[in-house]
């Protein structure tokens, strides 16, 4: 019988190829990504997700307190993973606008190669969820928050951003159509919504959101 060569999801490589198999913490993490994204977060249970991890109940709850604490937690580690990101590629932009464009096309980019990841943020993101908290406003999504109103505040001081503008609410103007324009992909690959449209023709229409802003729009 061929050896089976598919690498386990739980299993990491060290830079000597030295296999690890990763703890608890991160199996919860990882098992909680995938089924939270292929049966939705109120069908997905802590008992399933544990199972999959090879781990218990109890320890789900050590380490996130409960199933919101770990989407919570799910989101969070993406949005530290893109602050790293965007430490590197800000220093290489000249403008504030070139930054704001590093930062969308690092989320983009992140969310076109990590399909799980796109699925939470997009249909289990900023919900309201039985009991009324909106379990997605992590400290991570609130600091990348800041960080557009920041840049949209420099582009504005800069003469890049018309100054009549409130930043907050071009930054919702963003937001909403950066999401809705990867939303309406996800649901075209469920189903039969029409978003007959590719990564180059969102990119086209976000970069074309961004530039009705500018001064003499």
């Amino acid at each position: 019988m061929a050896e089976n060569k598919t690498p386990s999801p739980f299993i990491r490589e060290l830079k000597d190829d030295t296999p690890v198999e990763l703890s608890s913490h991160d199996r919860i993490l990882l098992s909680a990504r995938a089924l939270f994204s292929s049966q939705g977060y109120e069908n997905a249970t802590t008992s399933a997700i544990a199972r999959m991890a090879g781990t218990s109940e109890s320890q789900l709850i050590k380490h996130f307190s409960s199933k919101e604490g770990l989407l919570g937690a799910i989101f969070d580690q993406s949005w530290q993973r893109f602050s790293k990101g965007l430490a590197q590629a800000l220093p290489k932009c000249e403008t504030p606008y070139d930054k704001l464009g590093a930062l969308i096309e690092l989320i983009l980019d992140a969310m076109e190669r990590d399909m799980d990841l796109r699925t939470l943020m997009l249909l289990e993101g900023r919900r309201i969820r039985k009991h009324g908290s909106m379990v997605v406003l992590t400290d991570g999504f609130l600091q990348m928050v800041a960080t557009v109103d920041r840049l949209l505040t420099e582009m504005r001081d800069s003469g890049q951003l018309q100054p009549d503008l409130n930043v907050q609410a071009v930054r919702s103007a963003l937001i909403g159509a950066y999401e809705g324009l990867l939303r309406d992909q996800i649901l075209a690959d469920r189903g039969k919504y029409p978003a007959d449209y590719d990564s180059a023709d969102l990119r086209k229409v976000l970069r074309l959101v961004l530039d009705c802003f500018g001064p003499g729009k």
